[in-house]
Parts: C-alpha cells; structure tokens; sequence
C-alpha cells in the first residue's frame, strides 16, 4: 500500500525535532508540503535543512512563533499560508511534560501548560477549519499521551490538558464530518525522542542510553520503547485518503502500555 499526500500542505507544531519532525519527514516524503513550528530558531534551521534534503522538490518553511499566545497562532498561520497556499492538513503537536504533586501545581503552571496543549490548538483548529470545510477535504491530528485516558498520581497538569485535547477531538469530528473534515488524536507512550533523552539524562545515572532504553521498554508488551519513525507512519496514514474513514478516535500509540484501549 502507497501512502501519498499528493501535494496537500501541512503545518506540524512542535516540528523542529523529535515526533514533529519524523512527520515532517513522513509528510513530504509522501509527497506533500510542510511548514513546521517551534520557537528556537537554530532548531528549526536544522528541521528545515533535513526536509530539504528528504525532499528536495517539496515546499517546505520554518517558522518561529510562540503558539501560547494569540499572535503567535496567527503568525504561524499565516506563514503556512504564505508557504504553501493553503493548510490541508495540521497537526497539533506541541507540548511538554509539565507534571508534579497537585498541591505544588501553581496557576501559573496551570494556565502556561493549557495556553500550550489546549488552546493553542484551538486558535489554530479555528484558522484551518474554515479553509477545510469549504474545500471539503481536511486532517487534523492532535498529538496526546496515554495519560488523557489513564491518569497516574502527580500527573497534573498535562494529563487534564491532554484529557482536555481528546475531547476537543471528539468535539470537532462530530460537527465537521459532513464537510470531510476528519479529526483523530494520536496518544504518545514512551517513544525515542528528545524528550526521553534529556530524562536519561537528567537521572545522572551511570547507565548507557542504549541500556536506560532497554529498561524503560520492559514493563511495556511489547518489550521496547517505540521509534519516532512509527509514530510518524500512523499521522501519514491518517493524513492520506486511505485514512479517509477514520475520525474521532484517540488511538494509542504506546506498544500496549495503557490500560485503556
């Protein structure tokens, strides 16, 4: 089976490394146009000049803009925009894991962690929705983790936010699927990217990469921890047209971590 995105455009936030990236790289070597978002410029040079090179032909931009606010949602549209002539296709990607004990949560960590995961993705889903809906062809994917569905202790904020997200999706899949716009969440478990190096890193553990991997993948069924590359094949499959009868679901991507399916 082919997967081709035919020329479509795609925004990717959280594009200039880990997961954001390998879609990226999914994307236009299916075939399409990405723009991706960050707001580290040297990371997002080294995004751009990997696209480029997985995909010579493709139109591809870069753009720096704090999506946590507003204007940086418009920003980021708009280049997009201006990059690729229309956004077919966008996915949520951005985000951290911002956790702790819920009395030491404070409202300022409270509102930065929504700002990012929430309602980021909602200014952008309301740029891209009117351009979807009249062109009768549009994706969105919203980038979660297991914990929207299966919470652990001292994981406030960014389980409620995630938790939030996928009723977004659900929301949104159910008022636009008449105008074959189709929107699915995608649950992250453990899987190789920046993030999980720098927690090997901030444990200071005198452990190899390669060995802390091997640890963290034994209490999943699977016995591993994921590759980006994996993740990223799922988002092309939901962005294609053989996709096209897959909407409002949130689907694990966790090797069978999460207890709930």
């Amino acid at each position: 089976m082919q997967l081709s995105l035919n020329g479509r455009g795609a925004l990717i936030t959280g594009g200039s490394k880990g997961l954001g990236l390998a879609i990226g790289k999914a994307y236009v070597q299916a075939g399409g146009n990405v723009t991706v978002v960050a707001r580290g410029a040297e990371s997002l040079a080294r995004a751009e000049a990997e696209l480029r090179e997985a995909a010579p032909t493709a139109k591809i931009a870069a753009i720096s803009a704090d999506i946590r606010t507003p204007e940086g949602c418009e920003q980021a549209f708009a280049g997009a925009v201006r990059a690729m002539g229309q956004v077919d296709i966008l996915v949520n990607n951005a985000g951290t894991s911002q956790r702790g004990p819920f009395l030491e949560v404070s409202d300022a960590l409270w509102q930065d962690d929504l700002d990012l995961k929430l309602f980021a993705a909602v200014r952008l889903c309301r740029q891209a929705l009117p351009g979807m809906r009249d062109r009768k062809w549009g994706r969105i994917i919203n980038v979660l983790n297991i914990g929207a569905k299966a919470p652990k202790a001292t994981s406030t904020p960014t389980s409620v936010s995630r938790a939030a997200g996928m009723a977004l999706t659900k929301a949104l899949a159910n008022e636009y699927a008449p105008h074959n716009v189709l929107v699915n969440a995608m649950l992250v478990g453990i899987i190789e990217s920046d993030q999980w190096v720098r927690r090997h890193a901030a444990e200071k553990r005198n452990i190899s990469w390669e060995d802390w991997k091997a640890e963290q993948g034994k209490p999943i069924p699977l016995g591993r921890i994921g590759k980006a590359e994996e993740f990223a094949a799922m988002a092309l499959l939901l962005a294609s047209d053989m996709g096209g009868y897959v909407t409002g679901t949130a689907i694990n991507v966790d090797g069978g971590a999460s207890p709930v399916v």
